[in-house]
């Protein structure tokens, strides 16, 4: 009998293309010491491109300098608790002389209280 012939020629095919699929990822995703020119596979799969943020990132760091509300003014506070929000903690940081809000210095203030990651 030939039963099994289509279906022994449709799993050796499926194992070619497994195969086949497992070389190209395991090749493309190693380390490009001969100047391959092969796109990796996951740049293939993702249609965004690779610019696009993450929607968690916060939003206040990434432009840089909050714009100033015509209200705010530097009042002389300093210090974490003093503030009420990571809003205000990041205006007072960024446009008032001697605050002591920023202890590792990354820009972002109050990280224990209000601006926790």
């Amino acid at each position: 009998g030939d039963g099994t012939g289509i279906f022994g020629k449709l799993i050796a095919g499926a194992l070619v293309c497994a195969v086949v699929w497992f070389g190209y990822s395991a090749y493309a995703s190693r380390p490009a010491k001969f100047g391959s020119s092969l796109p990796a596979p996951s740049a293939l799969l993702s249609p965004t491109p690779a610019q696009a943020p993450p929607l968690s990132t916060p939003v206040p760091i990434l432009s840089g300098k909050l714009p100033v509300p015509a209200d705010f003014k530097c009042d002389g506070r300093s210090l974490c608790s003093q503030m009420t929000s990571c809003r205000e903690a990041t205006l007072f940081l960024q446009n008032c002389p001697g605050t002591q809000m920023d202890g590792n210095g990354d820009g972002v203030p109050c990280e224990q209280q209000w601006c926790t990651k």
